[in-house]
């Protein structure tokens, strides 16, 4: 399971743009790596849209932010541009990266169990290192967290 301190692993990933997307693209940048289960789900918009609302602050930082699901690339299209989302959102269908980070978990709702994604963020710094993980994230108001703890480093 990664954690503070880690080196966040590598990853290539399609993107709602239909480039492919590598994390070890953005060193030099603070990445804000946040996987979410599910495209258009109340949580998931809510928490998308709050890091919307709060792109400027994170680029004040130099920090990006990228949305991770097992959703399809045609999925994310309809949700980027349902919400007007100014961010990639990529596409983990075979879950992967989900599993490389931990994220990939057994879940279960209404007496049936399944697997999917632990709602998570991983603020990675510059040098591809994890600062911070959090897991079992609650989207309302989870963008603020991230924001605060970026204004923290300066």
């Amino acid at each position: 399971m990664i954690k503070k301190g880690d080196p966040a692993p590598d990853f290539a990933l399609p993107a709602d743009d239909g480039s492919v997307v590598k994390l070890r693209d953005f060193k030099g940048s603070k990445v804000i790596l946040y996987f979410y289960p599910k495209d258009n789900t109340s949580g998931c918009t809510t928490q998308a849209c709050e890091l919307r609302d709060s792109l400027d602050r994170i680029d004040e930082k130099g920090a990006v932010v990228l949305g991770v699901s097992p959703d399809p690339i045609s999925s994310h299209v309809k949700f980027r541009d349902k919400f007007q989302l100014n961010f990639p959102l990529l596409s983990d269908e075979d879950h992967g990266v989900a599993e490389a980070y931990g994220v990939w978990k057994e879940k279960s709702m209404y007496g049936r169990t399944y697997w999917g994604i632990e709602r998570s963020t991983f603020i990675i710094d510059e040098g591809g290192v994890v600062l911070e993980a959090w897991r079992k994230v609650k989207a309302k108001g989870h963008a603020e967290k991230v924001t605060e703890l970026l204004a923290t480093q300066g």
